[in-house]
């Protein structure tokens, strides 16, 4: 489907309108006045984008800011943004690829941070074998906070069996959770027990329940300036300054928006009893469906929902998103149609 504008809790399609319960603006904030009020007043003041390196002679005093800011949100020493999430995932690879670590993936991790020779962490539902030896190596796994089509954040009780031989550096990809899990939405990554740790590294699409343009990567301060300092980084344009500043100043409303989606979620799970084809999480604002024929019901009662085929799942992704700026008649009327399906 086509669209002529950035859809909200409304879509048009071919001149007729669905209540549209998709995307990722979980926050609602591409489309909120007040956030749109903001970006307006710092694209004035940035401009539309500053192509430039970070390490150009002229440095732009906002990304310090925000940086910073988002460091301390999440519970880091040091963050550095980027211009899109993937890029952030590209870079902590590239550069980890460079020492000797041999790479390991949790189940559906994200190709942002999925290493080319990458071993599966996980072999018939048991810890990798090669984890529990006593041969000593560094070892990196990734793992995405919250994974696609799941709607609880990921356990990292499996560190706890990893042998103690092996140095290990954690790199999690918080795209789906920055913004709406955790205190004060800051994710899940400081909850992390750092004692089988060498290191964690946290990446991150903006682009998700904040709705800014850009990407981040979050850890200790000596790995933060070795990704200055790569080639990649380097070489790419920065994170979109007003989108950054934007952010910065609009704490509060973020606070609201969250405060909304909360009230939203708790309104829809009210006396809603979801049959076993359905993966929900009553916190947290994602339904997913298995059966083939949902979308198509769904768009029969005029309510449009993702759908499309994610890579490395079977089948179309039916995918239910609940945001901030849905009103209560909306819920409503998609909670009809949940209780007879």
């Amino acid at each position: 489907m086509i669209v002529e504008r950035f859809p909200d809790r409304t879509i048009q399609v071919e001149g007729k309108d669905y209540l549209y319960f998709g995307g990722t603006a979980y926050l609602g904030l591409p489309t909120n006045r007040d956030f749109q009020s903001t970006l307006t007043q710092c694209l004035l003041k940035w401009g539309s984008f500053y192509g430039s390196s970070r390490n150009s002679n002229i440095k732009l005093s906002v990304f310090n800011r925000v940086e910073d800011f988002f460091a301390k949100q999440i519970g880091t020493e040091d963050s550095v943004t980027t211009s899109s999430g993937t890029l952030a995932g590209r870079l902590i690879l590239e550069y980890l690829s460079k020492s000797d670590y041999v790479f390991y993936h949790y189940p559906k991790t994200h190709p942002a941070i999925l290493h080319n020779n990458s071993l599966p962490l996980f072999i018939d539902d048991k810890l990798n074998p090669s984890l529990l030896n006593n041969l000593e190596e560094n070892i990196v796994i990734t793992a995405d906070s919250v994974l696609a089509l799941e709607v609880k954040p990921t356990s990292f009780d499996f560190l706890n069996d990893i042998s103690s031989k092996k140095r290990i550096t954690l790199v999690v990809d918080e795209s789906h959770s920055l913004g709406i899990v955790g205190k004060n939405g800051k994710g899940i990554f400081n909850t992390i027990p750092n004692e089988k740790l060498v290191r964690k590294i946290m990446i991150s699409s903006l682009g998700k329940a904040l709705g800014l343009s850009g990407g981040i990567i979050a850890s200790d301060k000596k790995f933060i300036d070795s990704i200055k300092k790569e080639e990649l980084f380097i070489s790419s344009s920065c994170a979109n300054a007003a989108y950054l500043e934007a952010y910065l100043l609009s704490q509060d409303l973020i606070k609201v928006q969250q405060q909304k989606l909360k009230e939203n979620l708790e309104f829809l799970f009210k006396d809603l009893n979801l049959n076993s084809s359905f993966t929900f999480n009553k916190n947290y604002p994602i339904i997913y469906c298995n059966d083939k024929n949902f979308y198509k019901d769904l768009f029969n009662n005029n309510i449009i929902i993702t759908n499309f085929k994610y890579p490395n799942y079977k089948g179309l992704m039916n995918r239910i998103v609940i945001t901030a700026n849905h009103t209560k008649e909306d819920l409503e009327n998609l909670k009809q149609v949940l209780k007879i399906y």
